[in-house]
């Protein structure tokens, strides 16, 4: 009888589903506009002060700006979830790894939000809110039919597990 362990295989293991690309391509867009707005006034402001060989202090934001090109794309792929049959798992973080595990049960709100910039790119952040306060997650950068499936979902399952209390 092969119960799945010995194969190495991990029984209800969650299926993990990653983050669409649209969150990383914002996040990635905000910083090139804001590095090259820092880089050009500290070359202009260095130049004009202290003098023209000093305007390569501009250069700083450039190396900057490769630093967080590389983190973001780090960080866009440890943002994953997981549903499964008793709750919701919410998994992100390289160096502070996160887990949150929100049983369906103690769900009071689930709500869709985006901002003009997410709406622009197509995303949609997911906010779930508990009993409690410091347990409150989100889910940024979703598609926006991808959040509005997930809130039905999950506000159809909060309704049933929490119907018993």
């Amino acid at each position: 009888m092969d119960t799945g362990t010995e194969t190495g295989a991990v029984p209800d293991a969650p299926g993990w589903v990653g983050l669409p690309g649209g969150l990383l391509t914002l996040r990635r867009l905000l910083l090139v506009v804001w590095t090259s707005v820092l880089a050009v006034a500290t070359a202009v402001m260095s130049g004009l002060w202290i003098g023209p060989e000093w305007a390569a202090l501009g250069l700083f934001w450039i190396a900057l700006l490769g630093w967080g090109w590389w983190l973001l794309g780090r960080n866009w792929r440890s943002w994953r979830y997981a549903e499964r049959a008793d709750d919701l798992l919410i998994s992100r973080g390289v160096l502070w790894h996160e887990q949150t595990v929100v049983p369906y049960g103690r769900m009071q709100l689930v709500e869709v939000s985006s901002g003009p910039l997410e709406r622009r790119f197509g995303l949609a952040t997911i906010q779930l809110h508990t009993a409690a306060a410091a347990t409150d997650a989100r889910i940024p950068g979703l598609d926006p039919a991808e959040a509005e499936r997930l809130r039905d979902r999950l506000t159809e399952l909060g309704e049933a597990r929490s119907a018993g209390l």
